[in-house]
């Protein structure tokens, strides 16, 4: 059985997000606790190397790959913001390719907010 309504294909987003390693399972689990996120896969061993104040930089990382709705997004981005340890916070939102994804995983993460997405 389709989860799509009205035959209307969501919108989703994929946003990426590093973080901390003893930061991300507790963030991760927050976002799809409080509804903002249908599924966050934390990806471990990521090593960054960026220049931040002028200085080159070389971390141990985890990547956050977030799935959340369009609707959600900026409520999403604040949350993530507010619960962050980086002044600066990587927060990429990717569009999803609507038309060659599986429209009813999309329809499962849009509904899967539930009453948050409002």
């Amino acid at each position: 059985r389709s989860l799509v309504r009205d035959g209307e294909i969501p919108r989703v987003r994929v946003v990426l997000c590093n973080c901390p390693p003893e930061r991300s399972n507790e963030l991760a689990r927050r976002l799809v606790e409080e509804g903002l996120a249908a599924c966050v896969n934390v990806i471990p061993g990521v090593e960054s190397f960026y220049v931040w104040e002028g200085k080159l930089e070389h971390d141990a990382e985890h990547t956050l790959l977030i799935k959340t709705a369009d609707a959600r997004l900026a409520a999403l981005g604040e949350r993530i913001r507010a619960l962050h340890p980086y002044t600066t916070v990587e927060i990429l939102a990717l569009e999803v390719d609507r038309e060659h994804s599986d429209p009813d995983y999309l329809a499962w993460v849009e509904g899967a907010g539930g009453d948050a997405a409002g």
